[in-house]
């Protein structure tokens, strides 16, 4: 009987992990659709839309956190969320494929997101925490965003990147890309709760599960997106996406978390008698971000030397996590 109790949840953690497969399919060629449909940018394509379907596991899990007075997992996730897609999501896609960018279609996001960034960071280092205000001050930046975004692709300035295939139509395009949306999502429920099951069968302490497979789970559906996208030879698609998400993060969902339920800073641990928060994830988050916007900036295009430094810098910050 013992032996069934596991083996049930191999078999739906593998069903999850085909789910995600699937989905991450559908959801690329839904959106690649649209951008080729509409004559848009892919990485303002993997910048909006992408993101928004790919953040929703942050949101429900932040706000949930927020609510259930956990303001520190909201904005943990939060910020562990932007340095996780950065300097090992993106930094694994860049290490295996480094490829062009437009940077006229990244400087929108780009710098919605250090704009946001610094307020972010402001509140922290002043304030210590966030109040009601500061919940909404980042929703509307999440509102500014969305109608200059929008702005620009009514405008055209945006050309669509890659091979000029036969295009879908639009309602395919949205089917796809929801069916694939919904699909990422199951998955990764299924994935992250019968990992967790497996892990408790085995005997690994739930400290490590919180730490490994739930951080992973909100996560998988930009891990999905960018393994898919690299594989269909949509660099930008994948990078787009990641700073889309990492915007998303600060504006959307820890602006719909600090909203509900304002939270000060967490006091969980200290380097050099200082927040941990502040003297490493939040100087962290900035460098990882700059590190990879960049370069695809000033250079147009990513390289493997950038993605081994994040993936570096990514490994060293988990050390560093588990030593305070």
């Amino acid at each position: 009987m013992e032996g069934f109790t596991i083996i049930v949840p191999i078999l739906l953690f593998a069903a999850g992990l085909l789910l995600l497969i699937k989905g991450g399919d559908w959801f690329v060629d839904g959106a690649v659709g649209i951008a080729r449909r509409f004559h848009l940018s892919e990485l303002l394509i993997g910048a909006t839309v992408v993101s928004i379907g790919t953040t929703l596991p942050e949101v429900m899990v932040s706000t949930s956190s927020a609510l259930s007075g956990h303001g520190e997992i909201a904005y943990g996730n939060a910020i562990g969320s932007v340095i996780c897609n950065t300097a090992l999501i993106a930094a694994l896609s860049i290490v295996l494929r480094p490829g062009g960018t437009d940077p006229k279609s990244l400087r929108l996001p780009v710098a919605f997101f250090f704009l946001a960034a610094v307020f972010y960071a402001a509140a922290a280092y002043i304030q210590g925490g966030f109040d009601r205000g500061d919940g909404l001050l980042l929703l509307g930046i999440f509102l500014v965003y969305m109608v200059c975004t929008v702005a620009r692709m009514r405008s055209g300035e945006a050309p669509v990147q890659g091979r000029t295939e036969e295009t879908m139509s639009a309602f395919r395009c949205v089917v796809l890309l929801t069916a694939g949306a919904l699909l990422i999502a199951v998955g990764a429920d299924l994935l992250v709760d019968n990992g967790t099951r497996i892990a408790q069968a085995l005997g690994v302490p739930e400290s490590v599960i919180a730490l490994t497979l739930v951080a992973l789970g909100t996560s998988l559906p930009e891990l999905t997106t960018a393994i898919t996208s690299l594989l269909k030879g949509h660099n930008s698609l994948m990078l787009g996406n990641v700073i889309g998400a990492n915007l998303f993060n600060l504006v959307l969902v820890s602006g719909v978390s600090i909203a509900l339920a304002p939270f000060s800073l967490p006091q969980t641990a200290s380097v050099a008698g200082h927040n941990a928060s502040l003297v490493l994830d939040l100087p962290v988050m900035f460098l990882v971000m700059l590190l990879l916007t960049l370069p695809a900036l000033v250079r147009g295009k990513t390289s493997r030397l950038q993605g081994a430094l994040l993936l570096g810098i990514y490994g060293a910050f988990c050390l560093i996590q588990f030593s305070i």
